[in-house]
């Protein structure tokens, strides 16, 4: 009797242009496909009923994540070769063969794969609401940012930037531990933030808006080492609690606010400087004028704005359905001059673009190999789902911007006067 592998490669062949790109190892122990070729293991019937069900990228992901799918070796290698098979060899995009679709389906009957649409994996996104209110994007945020603030320590560097290093040797070695240039992660956050600060041009006694404050390590920093003023807003309640533990534990009060609050309504200004650090992806396409007014309307005459951006190419601005599902709903990026043109529209004047690709490359690679390290840490803390949620997460990221399809700029502007 031929076994589950065999049959689904050849199944999928008509369907994909050619033969199956990866080893295909089913539930059952048989095997199909290149030998030489990256291993997917279909562990139950069900990672198959996903596919059918969200045929592409959607489907995969639940299957991973849930388990029901695994790859062996290096995750972001195999989506890699994947991708190269797919381009190289012109494979066509799958369910355009309504033959082959119809002796897919009777082969998904015949191994007990056909059935209900499965429910979607704990860890995806259910957002309710006007896209974009206060409260839609307070859920958004929420989802992926008020998760145990443990987990991002465990992944992210002391200061918890969770945003692009910057590493001295402009991100092209691939070391990333704590020997590495600049000192490693640590070392690479270290010098972003102080790269943002003298951008900015700020000092002693200045006040600074920092947008989207993250767990703070830029307002720590600046008011730290700097000798600045910071007000620091997020609308993540977690954050907002560990940021005012550490303000409170290093005895910044007299130097750091933090606010639970939107961009839209900050008060208080104007400022001598404002920064926002990867918060304006989470915006929206129609929000991002209001937002840019936002910054403007926050600094004084004459004073700097420095924002650091993702951005992207192609159909898919929100990143993917993988990222769009589980990872940051609602986002959407733009090609930088799109995002250069709406920031001048919205009164500011750009004086310089500078792209930092490779460096977050060696970011990312950084935080998995911190994810590596600490893996049953992570499951305990969070489940097996979310940390393969991260896995995938990070290796998909880094191979983003690995083969250019997204990059990051930092982009200083002033405002006039």
């Amino acid at each position: 009797m031929i076994g589950v592998a065999p049959r689904v490669a050849a199944a999928l062949t008509p369907l994909l242009g050619g033969p199956v790109p990866v080893r295909l190892r089913a539930w059952d122990g048989s095997e199909a496909g290149p030998g030489d070729a990256p291993q997917v293991h279909l562990r139950s019937p069900r990672a198959l009923r996903r596919l059918l069900w969200h045929p592409g990228e959607l489907g995969a992901a639940q299957a991973y994540v849930t388990g029901e799918l695994d790859v062996g070796g290096d995750l972001a290698d195999a989506l890699a070769h994947v991708r190269h098979e797919m381009a190289t060899r012109r494979l066509r995009p799958p369910l355009r063969n309504p033959a082959a679709v119809r002796d897919l389906l009777a082969l998904a009957k015949d191994v007990g794969a056909l059935g209900r649409r499965p429910p979607p994996p704990a860890t995806q996104a259910a957002l309710r609401g006007r896209l974009h209110s206060l409260r839609r994007d307070r859920q958004a945020i929420s989802h992926h940012y008020d998760q145990s603030t443990r987990l991002f320590e465990l992944l992210l560097d002391p200061s918890m930037a969770y945003s692009c290093g910057y590493w001295a040797d402009g991100g092209d070695s691939a070391d990333t531990g704590p020997h590495a240039a600049g000192s490693g992660l640590a070392g690479a956050q270290r010098a972003k933030l102080d790269l943002v600060c003298r951008k900015l041009g700020i000092g002693p006694g200045s006040r600074l808006l920092d947008v989207g404050c993250g767990w703070g390590s830029l307002s720590l920093h600046a008011a730290e080492h700097v000798g600045a003023h910071v007000t620091g807003v997020t609308i993540a309640e977690e954050q907002r609690r560990f940021v005012q533990h550490r303000v409170d534990e290093r005895g910044l009060s007299d130097r750091v606010e933090v606010r639970l609050q939107d961009y839209r309504d900050v008060t208080g200004g104007p400022f001598d400087a404002v920064a926002s650090l990867e918060m304006g992806e989470h915006v929206g396409e129609r929000n991002y004028l209001a937002y840019v007014r936002a910054l403007h309307d926050n600094v004084r005459p004459g004073g700097r704005v420095l924002v650091q951006q993702m951005s992207r190419r192609g159909r898919h601005p929100g990143g993917g359905p993988f990222i769009e599902a589980f990872i940051a709903p609602d986002m959407h990026m733009r090609p930088v001059g799109r995002t250069v043109d709406l920031i001048e529209r919205g009164g500011l004047e750009v004086s310089g673009v500078v792209a930092m690709g490779p460096h977050y490359v060696r970011t990312i690679r950084a935080w998995e190999d911190n994810l590596a390290a600490r893996w049953q840490e992570v499951v305990t803390l969070v489940g097996e789902e979310s940390a393969r949620v991260w896995r995938l997460y990070l290796a998909g990221g880094r191979l983003a911007f690995a083969e250019g399809r997204m990059d990051v700029h930092q982009v200083l502007a002033q405002r006039r006067g």
